[in-house]
């Protein structure tokens, strides 16, 4: 499962829209969307409410503190809101460290309001956390001995039974109406393929008296695209704050959604000494573990994976990328590429290798400046013809290869390559 965050403003929207296919329930929820090539009044005539009710303006970057750094605002008119959008379009901003341009912003109704509620959904190894507070808001941390919470076994239907812990400390006229919503809210959660949903806070629309979410936050399982890409729409899964792909992982980015395949490829030291080209997410997550447990984790160069059977021409695409930002900038230190992973249930070992072989050729050169050892390991069908093409190929170009077939462990495999980069420095 692959967690992805989205904007507020699709989170609201999908909430909007599930909540009335599933429960038949209209939440009072208006929300739009506010960029840099937004035409204002299109974005009126498309939502005739901006200019009916007063607003409430903020960023939708995947950020915190907004209202410390001045980019909430609130009770505002349409031209209000407009002037405030455009008083702060690009505007560079540090959030714990991270600096960035705001460029996205999301409006939606002023709700008055007194109380504030909260309500969270997590899934988890086995089923799902649902937690809710009557002390929802800013200081949901400093209440959090009021939070309750019950989990909820994978399978398991959100009964009132099952669900009565968390409403139990409301006035009794409210039980009912609260524990519907978050009956309701569980069976968007799943029917969504959400991996967190979480209100801080909600509160209740005074007009209608149905629950209303002053901020929401939400995270899909991207991997359940394939089916459920009618109820999604159009889903952006937008960058970290302060987060900007290099040009290889706009690349590789690109290669990944137009093949059926899943390339992978996310830069974390550009200068780093350890790189991976690893077949398959558990190996990958093996690798990139035991560097970082071998006390190498500050030169990890990337993390990433190729798996779901690519074919040549896009392993090779994948791994001229990756030897390509490996070798970049030699400094005269030793690094090391470890190739491979763990035993394919169905991946034509062999095959991908080609891929890898024909970048290898054409990458030699760059290989030798930047004294780039390789580690290959794999196993599984015809892991054998592929691990011989892997040595021919080293010394046909006289660049050091290292080969190992599953009777080796890929720990044991990452401790070698730092042994070999430790020596290389001496």
């Amino acid at each position: 499962m692959a967690r992805k965050k989205v904007r507020e403003y699709t989170g609201k929207r999908l909430l909007r829209e599930a909540m009335k296919r599933i429960a038949a329930v209209e939440l009072p929820i208006n929300v739009a969307q506010v960029t840099q090539a937004t035409n204002y009044p299109d974005l009126l005539a498309e939502n005739p409410w901006l200019n009916q009710v007063k607003l409430v303006v903020k960023p939708d970057m995947l950020f915190g503190q907004r209202g410390k750094n001045d980019l909430v605002g609130l009770n505002l008119s349409f031209d209000e809101a407009e002037a405030f959008i455009r008083a702060r379009m690009n505007k560079e901003v540090v959030i714990n460290g991270l600096s960035g341009p705001v460029t996205t912003f999301v409006v939606e109704p002023f709700v008055p309001h007194e109380e504030e509620y909260y309500l969270s959904i997590q899934s988890g190894r086995l089923g799902c956390d649902v937690s809710f507070s009557t002390a929802g808001g800013v200081e949901i941390e400093e209440n959090w001995d009021k939070v309750k919470s019950v989990e909820l076994a994978t399978g398991q239907a959100p009964t009132s039974a099952a669900l009565a812990p968390l409403v139990a400390s409301l006035p009794l006229e409210l039980r009912p109406k609260m524990e519907a919503f978050i009956r309701n809210c569980y069976e968007v959660f799943d029917d969504l393929d959400c991996s967190m949903l979480e209100m801080n806070p909600f509160t209740l629309d005074p007009k209608s008296g149905q629950p209303f979410p002053l901020d929401i936050r939400m995270e899909l399982d991207d991997t359940a695209a394939f089916r459920n890409g009618p109820k999604w729409g159009e889903v952006e899964f937008p960058l970290p704050f302060g987060r900007t792909l290099t040009a290889a992982e706009s690349y590789v980015a690109g290669l990944d959604e137009a093949t059926g395949a899943s390339l992978k490829f996310t830069v974390l030291n550009p200068r780093g000494r350890v790189w991976l080209m690893v077949a398959g997410g558990g190996a990958s997550v093996i690798y990139a573990d035991t560097v970082g447990d071998l006390g190498w984790a500050q030169e990890l160069g990337n993390y990433g994976e190729y798996s779901g059977a690519p074919n040549t021409q896009e392993t090779y695409q994948y791994a001229r990328t990756v030897i390509q930002t490996a070798t970049a900038n030699p400094d005269g230190r030793g690094r090391a590429l470890l190739i491979g992973g763990g035993i394919a249930n169905f991946t034509d070992v062999a095959a991908t290798f080609k891929g890898i072989i024909r970048a290898l050729r054409e990458q030699a050169d760059a290989i030798k400046a930047a004294k780039l050892r390789l580690f290959v390991r794999r196993g599984g069908p015809n892991y054998q013809t592929g691990l011989a093409a892997m040595q021919a190929v080293g010394a046909e170009l006289d660049i050091p290869v290292e080969v190992f077939g599953p009777e080796a462990s890929m720990t044991g495999i990452c401790a070698r390559a730092i042994d070999y980069i430790k020596v290389s420095a001496s």
